[in-house]
């Protein structure tokens, strides 16, 4: 994608991997609840790290897999 990690784009690489519509993911779900398994969760990191977020651990994302947590994490924004 090479695009800069911004809350939509956040969102819709997660949306993608669970196949469903962004606006479907509510900020505080727990995405392992819905299907993001830890495969599809280092699939995130790696493409993460390549479009400029170069300390993301897997552990960042696992530890609280909610798309607000992650939103900010990488953005310093909101879901």
């Amino acid at each position: 994608m090479n695009q800069p990690l911004s809350p939509e784009r956040i969102r819709a690489d997660v949306a993608e991997l669970l196949d469903c519509d962004p606006a479907e993911i509510a900020p505080e779900e727990d995405l392992v609840n819905l299907g993001l398994d830890s495969v599809r969760i280092m699939t995130l990191v790696e493409r993460w790290r390549a479009d400029g977020a170069t300390t993301l651990e897997f552990p960042d994302l696992a530890e609280r897999p909610e798309l607000a947590h992650w939103t900010a994490l990488l953005t310093g924004g909101t879901a």
